[in-house]
């Protein structure tokens, strides 16, 4: 990829690091959705894409050997640019339905999964700063008016914060049954008359505020408020107001039978649809010198809200954690991580972005394809 085909600002040049080994600190937790694809066969490198450092020449051969299962690509910036970019090709799915063998090119649309979310919450950001959404104050309740019966003391008590940081205390697991099994509570709130009514109508287990918990069901509650608020589905918001600043002309929203996106995990976007998602949150919300989502709201996305366990922490539908190197500082960072091995993850003081798809469903390689690629990252940034 060359530089031209991007036109974020340019990132401040971090200070160089010494090289170094990376490991994970701690993993995500992601839901299981289908059985695993195929392992991917053989890399595609254009010749207009950067070339590889020694770091990712190693990686990208340890990848073609099949060792981390059907990655499909790896793109990663440093400093605003491209310093690695490759595609291979292997058996994809769109929202787990074959798409057969693909061999994964730039220009190929993949499901983001669960980073869908981080693009919601980014959504929400820009709906606040429109005047779309009121208050962050104001009951959930208050946006589904059809549901009155369901204004008591405790529901009323639920905001729109408590969605966003996973914390709404209803009653909600996406693990068991897997979501291969009908009876799996995404599942069954895709197919209930009501998706809402579904989501509110269960259980509260916790008060708000109190636990983390992952749920689909609190993004799809969030993405009905930004609907209800801006007067159209969030899909179609997003093209105007997020995609077309940043020049995101090819994606795709998947939707249910009634036409409602979905919200937890239907995004489709190019790997450097993706990166560009990233670019926009390492900048602070700004592109082109504008200010598409306020920068106060990165910095709410991207703070810690909730202990999810260990050192990992969760913001506003995004990962918070850090990568620990022997020799040096902790390296903090925010990430979307889909189900399968979609990754985005933005180191912001080191100004990297590391972006892959994968097919790997019901696959227990990706948190080690994660360590190595954000390894490899990490020293190719410091050479």
């Amino acid at each position: 990829m060359s530089g031209k085909n991007v036109s974020p600002r340019k990132l401040p040049e971090p200070a160089r690091s010494p090289r170094r080994e990376a490991t994970i600190a701690c993993g995500a937790i992601l839901v299981s959705l289908a059985a695993a694809l195929t392992a991917c066969a053989h890399i595609t490198a254009p010749p207009e894409l950067p070339a590889s450092t020694p770091a990712f020449s190693a990686l990208e051969a340890r990848v073609a050997s099949g060792e981390f299962g059907n990655v499909h690509s790896i793109l990663v910036y440093h400093a605003g640019a491209p310093i690695e970019e490759r595609y291979f090709s292997g058996a994809d799915a769109r929202r787990l339905v074959s798409l057969g063998n693909v061999a994964f090119t730039a220009d190929e649309l993949h499901d983001c999964m669960s980073v869908t979310k981080t693009v919601v919450a980014l959504l929400v950001g820009i709906a606040l700063q429109e005047g779309k959404i009121a208050s962050l104050d104001a009951p959930v309740l208050d946006s589904f008016p059809e549901l009155s019966d369901l204004r008591t003391p405790a529901g009323l008590r639920l905001r729109l914060p408590h969605l966003l940081t996973m914390t709404s205390g209803i009653a909600w697991d996406e693990v068991d049954p897997p979501y291969e099994d009908a009876r799996n509570m995404e599942r069954m709130m895709d197919a209930a008359p009501d998706r809402y009514r579904y989501v509110l109508e269960q259980p509260v287990a916790h008060d708000p505020g109190e636990k983390w918990n992952y749920s689909g069901g609190d993004v799809a509650l969030t993405a009905a408020i930004v609907e209800r608020g801006v007067g159209e589905k969030i899909d179609a918001y997003a093209a105007r107001e997020l995609f077309a600043p940043l020049g995101i002309a090819q994606f795709e929203w998947v939707k249910d039978r009634t036409g409602t996106p979905l919200a937890a995990s239907g995004l489709r976007l190019t790997p450097r649809g993706i990166a560009r998602i990233g670019l926009l949150i390492a900048q602070h919300g700004q592109w082109s010198g504008r200010q598409i989502v306020p920068r106060a709201w990165i910095d709410a996305m991207t703070s810690p809200q909730i202990t999810v366990g260990g050192p990992m922490r969760y913001g506003y539908f995004t990962w918070l954690s850090v990568i620990l190197a022997k020799g040096a500082p902790p390296a903090p960072y925010a990430a979307g991580f889909g189900y399968g091995g979609q990754m985005l993850v933005v180191f912001p003081e080191e100004d990297l972005i590391v972006v892959s798809t994968a097919g790997n469903y019901g696959d227990p390689r990706f948190n080690k394809w994660a360590m190595a690629l954000i390894g490899a990252a990490h020293a190719a940034a410091a050479d």
